[in-house]
């Protein structure tokens, strides 16, 4: 049964801009991949993968400054409550400073322990570190614009976050261009030029919620925005969302660590597959994401029609976009490898894998809808568990090939996927139950 035409309407309203905004981070990362491919050295091509791993596992952990606001402020808009609206992000973007300075702060026994963790090459681990030691003072800027953008979401102003995407990323790529092709500052240049694009595009989003939003207009009320009993519902519904966010760093930065220590080859081969990999999942995460805020409406409004709908029409949508992603990969990632490195030997490897990447699509989407569902409802204990029971089925089914090598990593990541999928459609009754007991208790 297909979902109603005005639901699909409003998803593909909302997650249009997503797609596009989406589209651009998986750019900027087969633009780094490209110029430092470009030097045709093998180490620096790892040492990317590896920083990139280092920050997914730094910045991803605190992904619910993004997803906690987008659903808090949803939920606020569907009871149409601005005060609780300017609240939330107010108290999101205090969290992200706080949070950020802290990691500077810490930035050596991270390192610290990272790096006594990996098993990459010595040439791979140096050239790294380096590129951590810059990236890393931008964490306060970073977390920022994670609240900022869940902020827009929840307020289903998605074209205001494409708009942050692409500042984000073309001032990147700019400065990718200046730093590393044209000064030849290495994995050093691409380190340099994130944390300005990132400074640059704070600046604008407070443009944005100043200008748009009239975020800035009137008194601020300190007692409200720090009230301890909103704050604690804040953590209560950060913890989980976190912790399901770094089994799932967790997740992805073994499967890079475990290419590594296959050696460099395969770790290089697996960064070119990654690119489309990561390509293919963000824009399918725009259907989840625009899932995310009319879940949250939903479930502001107490609307258990509304959130029916939104569920068939993002499975449908998007198990769509999945089997055209799956057929364009098929076709054109070949060609697209040529541009990523010169290096014959990696694109060689990467063909040889190059069937599990093109699969990824029609095996994942089912996750990621599911995610935005869940976290939009604030069902997040519900994910906590499956992303727990999913991590460790990833593991033993990792163990149990391991023996096939690199093909062995692929199709145990394989398996993961359809595990968080299959543990999250176990709960799925509940983004109902959820509803109806939140009316039940307000007839009460």
């Amino acid at each position: 049964m297909n979902p109603p035409d005005a639901i699909t309407h409003r998803l593909y309203q909302i997650a249009g801009p997503i797609i596009l905004a989406n589209l651009a981070t998986p750019l900027l990362g087969m633009v780094d991949t490209a110029v430092i491919g470009q030097l045709g050295e093998t180490h620096l091509l790892g040492a990317l993968a590896l920083g990139a791993m280092i920050f997914n596992l730094v910045f991803w952990g605190f992904g619910f400054l993004r997803m906690g606001t987008t659903a808090l402020v949803a939920q606020a808009k569907g009871r149409a409550d601005p005060t609780a609206i300017r609240n939330h992000l107010s108290r999101s973007l205090l969290l992200a400073v706080f949070l950020g300075v802290l990691l500077c702060l810490l930035q050596q026994p991270i390192a610290s322990l990272i790096f006594s963790t990996t098993g990459a090459s010595p040439g791979v681990e140096a050239a790294a570190a380096t590129y951590y030691q810059i990236r890393i003072w931008g964490a306060p800027l970073h977390l920022m614009l994670l609240a900022m953008m869940g902020y827009l979401l929840g307020q289903q102003a998605s074209r205001y976050v494409l708009i942050l995407q692409l500042i984000l990323n073309l001032t990147n790529i700019l400065l990718d261009l200046i730093f590393v092709v044209l000064l030849e500052w290495s994995v050093e240049g691409v380190a340099a030029a994130t944390l300005i694009a990132e400074a640059v595009t704070l600046i604008a989003g407070f443009w944005i919620l100043g200008h748009h939003f009239k975020f800035f207009s009137g008194a601020f009320n300190p007692a409200q925005i720090l009230e301890l009993k909103a704050i604690k519902a804040l953590f209560r519904v950060n913890r989980d969302i976190m912790i399901r966010t770094l089994c799932l760093i967790f997740a992805f930065a073994w499967f890079t660590d475990q290419g590594a220590r296959l050696g460099d080859l395969s770790l290089a081969a697996n960064l070119i597959l990654m690119q489309f990999v990561t390509f293919s999942a963000f824009f399918i995460d725009g259907f989840a994401i625009a899932s995310e805020s009319i879940m949250g409406e939903a479930h502001g409004k107490r609307d258990r029609h509304a959130a029916n709908d939104i569920i068939r029409a993002a499975f449908f949508n998007g198990g769509l976009l999945a089997l055209l992603l799956s057929v364009a990969l098929f076709f054109l990632s070949p060609g697209i490898m040529q541009l990523l490195t010169s290096s014959p030997t990696v694109i060689n490897e990467a063909t040889e894998f190059s069937l599990w990447m093109v699969a990824t699509p029609l095996i994942s989407f089912a996750a990621y809808i599911y995610d935005g569902l869940f976290i939009g409802a604030t069902k997040t204990a519900e994910m906590r568990t499956a992303m727990v029971v999913s991590l460790l089925v990833y593991l033993l089914a990792w163990r149990l090939t391991q023996s096939f090598e690199n093909h062995g990593l692929w199709l145990a990541l394989m398996i993961y996927y359809v595990a968080r999928a299959v543990s999250l459609g176990y709960y799925q009754r509940r983004l109902y139950e959820f509803l109806d007991q939140d009316v039940k208790t307000t007839e009460k």
